[in-house]
């Protein structure tokens, strides 16, 4: 499947869990008891719709063409207290990242961060109590039962969020994909063009002592991406579960390298101004075609308070350093 396919990000499905089985209102009856009595057991609870986590998956695609999801019901309550057969739990497994929320509120309802979590997204209806439950000093012989509540209906999103601990941030062409191939075992598409990349790619970073660390390689932004230009916001939430954004601004910009970080970080602020409280690096790239002299002038263009590095991902230039330096501000 192509790039721009096998990735979704996205779904919105309709969910409902079952009914409530109902209760028995059975009284006993045997060979040696002609009137006995209550003995009806009770209904069983409707089956849920559950998220578990999947450390597995990366994309919600399997998860795009199923739009309805039913629960099992649960079944009646029997005689001599027999309880009803639980309803069947409807289980959708997702990416960890995952959000899910309310279509119609827009309420958060929880997201899912460890594999194997699970969280009940639509409850199903609990059962009926059987008639044993009503009999009293007063009236021996209840010949009513519960019935089971009715289950729940509703839409809902489930919305990925990529958990990364470093994510690259730049225009497009800015070499993001480049770096992620040259470090990674990632093989994102590359081009000449802009919007090379339409998806958020991963990759995991080898580091020294056979540690790592993952990274994702974010579409490209354009300067009123938080407008709905270019791409537009709909991967600008990718960038939320990062836990260090690498800022690439290439050695060739028409703009200063400054004013391009500036244009960058103002994406994201109007997107989500909580995200300027994230770690920040400025990787200048593509400097094989800088000379030290262009490299000196170069620096004093750079803002004083975030760390900068130069890198050549076609060269092999800066790239240990630059790990080095991600490492050390993944592990403050």
């Amino acid at each position: 499947m192509s790039q721009g396919t096998n990735f979704v990000d996205y779904v919105k499905i309709s969910c409902k869990s079952g009914n409530g089985g109902p209760g028995s209102a059975y009284l006993h009856r045997d060979k040696k008891t002609s009137m006995g009595g209550p003995a009806g057991g009770d209904g069983a609870r409707g089956g849920h719709v559950i998220v578990r986590g999947n450390a597995q998956l990366w994309t919600l695609l399997h998860l795009k063409f199923k739009k309805h999801v039913f629960a099992g019901d649960g079944g009646a309550g029997g005689a001599t207290m027999k309880s009803g057969k639980m309803g069947r739990d409807e289980i959708l497994e997702v990416p960890l990242g995952t959000v899910a929320k309310d279509a119609e509120t827009g309420e958060v309802l929880f997201e899912i961060t460890e594999d194997g979590e699970e969280q009940i997204i639509m409850k199903g209806g609990k059962g009926g109590l059987g008639n044993s439950h009503f009999k009293s000093a007063t009236h021996q012989t209840p010949r009513y039962a519960q019935p089971g509540l009715p289950g729940s209906e509703g839409w809902k999103i489930l919305e990925l969020k990529v958990l990364a601990d470093v994510g690259l941030v730049g225009f497009p062409n800015a070499g993001k994909s480049t770096l992620l191939s040259v470090i990674t075992a990632a093989k994102p598409e590359i081009g000449d063009y802009p919007f090379t990349t339409i998806v958020p790619n991963l990759g995991i970073v080898s580091y020294r002592g056979h540690q790592s660390f993952i990274m994702a390689d974010i579409p490209g932004i354009i300067e009123g991406a938080s407008d709905g230009k270019g791409l537009g916001f709909r991967f600008l939430r990718h960038i939320e579960r990062n836990a260090v954004l690498l800022f690439m601004v290439p050695a060739d910009t028409p703009r200063t390298i400054k004013e391009e970080y500036e244009i960058l970080l103002s994406e994201l602020t109007a997107y989500n101004p909580e995200l300027l409280q994230k770690p920040k690096i400025i990787a200048i790239t593509k400097t094989d075609l800088l000379d030290n002299e262009l490299q000196k002038e170069m620096k004093k263009q750079l803002p004083k308070n975030i760390p900068s590095i130069f890198i050549s991902s076609l060269a092999n230039k800066g790239l240990m350093d630059l790990k080095d330096m991600l490492w050390k501000t993944i592990n403050q």
